[in-house]
């Protein structure tokens, strides 16, 4: 399997070229993170504490590690120290968690907000409700580990391209709505992440600057 090559040809059909890609190498061995490493790739996508606090140390120091999973409160102090985005904020609570762990650590991580937009219901994320709860609290404002870049969705699993492109320009607006509010110095609307290896090109078109893609790059899991 050539890694470059298939990384060269996901890049040429990117509909939006300043796009961050973000190499899902969850389950994959280390000398394939080394060969997109090679590659050019800094930014790489985890889905389990175990496994990213497995590699991170056999990588070199200048790779963006990405929390792309659902990350339990209580695993958030394992990758407090290097972690460099966590996709994957659903609730309140785990943003203070991460907020607290990130004091520990004397550093500000950046995350993104996940929103509900599948029809699925196995998929996490907030509502809108919920939102605007955690922003309306008198708490909220006093979050200065944390900073928030953007919001983060997964659409529902299905070929239907209508049902993706509605889900992704639902919330590309909710994005803009966001974006043209005042907030605390700490969030700051410039990342949406929306997109995989199934539906990046629909993301990119619908406003994605951030897509996660792992099969198209290193092949089907394992």
């Amino acid at each position: 399997m050539d890694i470059k090559a298939n990384l060269q040809k996901v890049k040429k059909t990117f509909k939006n070229p300043d796009c961050l890609l973000v190499a899902v190498s969850k389950t994959k061995p280390l000398h394939n993170l080394r060969e997109a490493y090679d590659a050019g790739i800094r930014d790489f996508g985890e889905n389990k504490v175990q496994e990213l606090q497995a590699k991170q140390p056999e990588m070199p120091a200048d790779v963006r590690w990405h929390m792309i999973g659902h990350l339990q409160r209580n695993k958030v102090k394992y990758i407090a120290p290097y972690v460099y985005l966590i996709h994957g904020v659903d609730s309140y609570k785990l943003l203070k968690e991460i907020n607290k762990q990130a004091e520990k650590n004397d550093r500000a991580i950046k995350v993104l907000l996940q929103m509900h937009i599948a029809e699925e219901e196995s998929k996490f994320g907030f509502d809108q409700q919920e939102l605007e709860e955690m922003f309306s609290d008198s708490a909220f404002s006093k979050l200065n580990h944390v900073q928030i870049v953007g919001l983060m969705g997964m659409a529902t699993f299905t070929d239907r391209e209508d049902q993706i492109r509605k889900e992704f320009r639902g919330l590309k607006s909710l994005f803009e709505q966001l974006r043209s509010r005042d907030f605390p110095p700490f969030v700051q609307w410039s990342e949406l992440s929306m997109g995989m290896s199934g539906d990046y090109l629909i993301a990119q078109e619908e406003g994605s600057t951030m897509v996660r893609i792992g099969s198209a790059i290193f092949g089907s899991r394992n």
